[in-house]
């Protein structure tokens, strides 16, 4: 058996265990290997649904991959595999409502004060994990890009909007030309092609990653306009179109997950784009007067 896993208790039992393991592991696997563990973390409601033969054919391998992958992840067999995939699946598509039943059973006694605590607990695990992984040197690369570009084009939808939502706001506020890629009549996609190589763009998705947003992203990727991904997994489509991307893996709370780090991290990029601008102002007019 193609086992790389150390010992059996490694073997993760939870959707977020196993994809942290393939992000650690990656680099290390075969090249065939990869390439169904990047499909199955970018597309996990195909691989909770479909039949190997699908998988398969959708992620361009051998259905023999999936098995390799499976027992090099310490695995019994595909079907052992596809559990955790199928039980995220369960997870994730909690109702509000179910959820909102789930912490009622919770017995607390205080249940207001148990909410408040449980989403100000996950809100702190985020930013505080975000800020012992995050790269500071890509940061600064990113910052090189954004105070550079003309326009900066903002690409996000669902959960992620809000973090455009308030960069958009930021910008605005600090007198910085950008445009949020977000229209009530549906011309997002016209409105992105607005952009040239020397504009840049941030967009952010997560799993489960909205297409809509990818593919703007990749358009202006072929397109040589520079891009800026926020998302959750080094797996993520969105980290192939990208210049520089920031992988922030958000804590939930009762099925309800935080926005902490991605808002911290959003909230950070406008000031220094407006602070790098003012330095580099600030230098042109000195050499001007001298």
């Amino acid at each position: 058996m193609d086992n790389g896993m150390d010992t059996q208790t490694r073997v993760p039992r939870d959707f977020e265990s196993l994809r942290s393991i393939i992000i650690e592991r990656k680099n290390a696997m075969p090249k065939r290997l990869a390439q169904v563990a990047a499909f199955a973390l970018g597309n996990p409601d195909e691989i909770a649904f479909g039949t190997t033969a699908s998988i398969a054919a959708a992620a361009e391998v051998q259905p023999s991959t999936l098995v390799r992958l499976a027992h090099h992840l310490g695995y019994e067999g595909f079907s052992d595999l596809q559990s955790i995939f199928r039980e995220r699946l369960r997870d994730r598509t909690l109702s509000y409502e179910e959820r909102l039943v789930t912490l009622e059973r919770s017995g607390v006694e205080n249940e207001e004060a148990s909410i408040l605590s449980g989403f100000l607990s996950a809100a702190s695990q985020s930013v505080n994990k975000l800020a012992a992984t995050i790269e500071t040197e890509t940061f600064v690369k990113a910052v090189d890009v954004l105070a550079a570009a003309e326009t900066i084009y903002l690409i996000a939808k669902r959960r992620s909007y809000p973090l455009t939502a308030h960069m958009a706001y930021a910008f605005s506020k600090l007198n910085i030309r950008h445009q949020i890629v977000a229209s009530p009549n549906g011309i997002d996609g016209e409105i992105a092609r607005f952009a040239t190589e020397k504009d840049a763009a941030i967009a952010a998705s997560f799993s489960p990653y909205a297409a809509e947003s990818l593919a703007q992203a990749q358009d202006l990727a072929s397109r040589n306009v520079p891009v800026i991904a926020i998302t959750d997994s080094a797996f993520s489509p969105l980290t192939a179109c990208a210049d520089h991307w920031f992988e922030v893996a958000e804590a939930d709370f009762a099925g309800f997950r935080s926005m902490a780090a991605s808002m911290a991290l959003v909230m950070a990029f406008p000031v220094a784009i407006a602070e790098r601008r003012r330095k580099e102002m600030a230098k042109t007019d000195k050499t001007k007067m001298e």
